[in-house]
């Protein structure tokens, strides 16, 4: 499988321990999945694949098992569920999302201001991530409405993740700060990437929206620890 990107290659090569995918699912053994990612949590196992073709990266102690488990079922329906275990967190689930990329964010007009995410002013969803936040406020209170954090995977992999207030919705904004946010990674030199659960139609909007094309790409692994945190989509 070819990657569009050198910049796309790179993060995945880097972010899952191999890029391109050889075979239909290449099972790759990658010490990271035991080091803290862009938010200080483990996450243990990690896939993306193509129409034809990805990779799982997987725990090395657990690579064997998991590489059987594959061999005797292919069928991913059935046999991610199984992972969580085969890897040693029984406790957590299996995710499955719309993976997505662009190097041609849509031409949309600012919507926020970049802030350190430990700003005081900055909402809670928002602190987890590291160095700058993009947040719009309304212009008459200062309230909270939008939001982007990037999840800074390594050098280029740079991974949005949006929230607009209920209140707020219907505006635009989304849309607007995913662009923006998407321009200053490629400023930066990386490659942002977007994801977002196969049922999260108003998620898929804002992607479509902003130039993240659906070119039939799925990512997949074991879910977060904080899983359930406020105002991320599970996949997120």
């Amino acid at each position: 499988m070819t990657s569009p990107d050198r910049r796309l290659t790179e993060h995945l090569s880097r972010w899952l321990g191999g890029w391109p995918a050889t075979t239909e699912l290449d099972i790759v053994p990658e010490p990271g999945r035991a080091r803290p990612g862009w938010d200080g949590e483990i996450h243990p196992v990690l896939g993306v694949a193509g129409p034809r073709s990805g990779v799982l990266s997987v725990p090395p102690e657990h690579a064997e098992s998991i590489a059987e488990q594959y061999a005797k079922n292919r069928d991913m329906a059935r046999f991610g569920p199984l992972v969580p275990a085969l890897a040693g967190f029984p406790e957590r689930g299996w995710f499955t999302a719309v993976y997505r990329w662009t190097t041609r964010p849509a031409p949309l007009a600012d919507a926020g201001v970049w802030i350190s995410a430990q700003h005081p002013d900055v909402p809670a969803w928002l602190r987890p991530f590291n160095g700058e936040v993009l947040v719009a406020h309304d212009p008459e209170n200062g309230d909270h409405l939008a939001g982007v954090g990037i999840k800074r995977h390594d050098d280029y992999g740079h991974e949005l993740a949006v929230v607009t207030a209920p209140r707020a919705r219907g505006r635009g904004l989304a849309r607007r700060l995913v662009a923006q946010a998407a321009r200053r990674v490629l400023d930066e030199g990386g490659i942002p990437t977007y994801m977002h659960t196969p049922d999260n139609l108003a998620s898929a909007a804002v992607a479509d929206a902003t130039g993240f094309r659906d070119f039939g790409w799925t990512a997949f692994g074991v879910t977060e620890k904080a899983a359930a945190r406020k105002g991320a989509d599970p996949a997120q």
